[in-house]
């Protein structure tokens, strides 16, 4: 197998990983509060990194008060936020409907980018962002449709689950200084620590019964999707062209709704399957759009 195979391997290894996280999630949800799922999720998640970081020989850049600042919001947002929003989510909705939302992150990303940024779309960004929208307003209808109304709720918490995810992306190009992957996931594990354990003292977790299957749950979510994600998608980036590696984004939303169906034993209704084919389509415009762009470009 040539080095190009084997990052491509890694890649959709990654993103069947993240995908992953939609289902334990959604287990998790049925016995943990969200805050302190998160606490317990980087606290496992914090060791494995730190020591990743000693056998590397990584080191914590040296940045100013903006950037640390940036960091600090960037772990309320992307790491406590997008952790917290999923599962309070996944308590009212199903896990198919959260991976098909998921799948709208590039979409919103480049909505944030519009509006807060202030950077023109071009057409293909424009259509992409409709069609993300109209494939989330399907799965709103089918909610409503069936009488769903904590489902509404919950897909509304995913959805800013994804904002959370955004914003965190968004917050990241802001830095003056560059962070390698490494100690950008080792400051946001420990960050993310720190505030969703002062969160979960609101849910006086001492007081609350730790069921085996969300434990494990949230074990596996610390362990393999975000360590084991990490290596695998920093392992396959590495191997492959930047273009190349973004379109395996979209096998994370697929990979959630294969697992919700197998695993969980939900069903897939005519609307969710459309939603899903209208994100997937719109990432493919965005990316089509993207490229055209730099083809363009001096």
């Amino acid at each position: 197998m040539n080095s190009r195979m084997q990052g491509y391997c890694c890649l959709a290894a990654a993103m069947a990983l993240v995908g992953s996280t939609v289902v334990a999630s959604k287990i998790i949800a049925t016995g943990l509060p969200p805050f302190t799922a998160t606490a317990l999720r980087f606290a496992l998640a914090l060791p494995c990194f730190a020591l990743l970081m000693a056998l590397s020989g990584a080191r914590l850049p040296r940045l100013d008060r903006r950037d640390w600042l940036l960091l600090a919001a960037q772990a309320i947002a992307g790491s406590v936020g997008y952790t917290a929003l999923l599962i309070a989510g996944l308590q009212r909705t199903s896990a198919v409907d959260g991976g098909i939302i998921l799948g709208t992150l590039p979409l919103v990303s480049a909505a944030i980018a519009v509006v807060l940024l202030g950077e023109r779309p071009g057409k293909a960004t424009l259509a992409a962002i409709a069609a993300a929208a109209f494939g989330v307003w399907l799965m709103t209808r089918h909610a409503a449709d069936d009488g769903g109304g904590s489902s509404l709720a919950g897909n509304a918490l995913i959805l800013g689950a994804v904002l959370c995810e955004g914003l965190f992306i968004l917050l990241n190009k802001r830095l003056r200084v560059p962070v390698a992957p490494l100690a950008l996931s080792t400051i946001m594990a420990a960050c993310g620590l720190a505030f969703s354990a002062l969160a979960s003292l609101a849910e006086a977790p001492w007081t609350l019964s730790l069921p085996g299957p969300a434990l494990a749950a949230t074990a596996y979510y610390a362990l393999v999707p975000t360590v084991g994600g990490f290596l695998l998608w920093y392992a396959g980036a590495a191997r492959v062209k930047g273009a190349e590696a973004a379109l395996f984004t979209a096998l994370a939303p697929v990979a959630a709704v294969a697992l919700a169906a197998g695993l969980l034993g939900e069903t897939l209704a005519g609307q969710q399957l459309a939603g899903m084919a209208c994100v997937l389509g719109a990432v493919a415009m965005l990316g089509i759009g993207a490229r055209r762009t730099r083809a363009g470009s001096p």
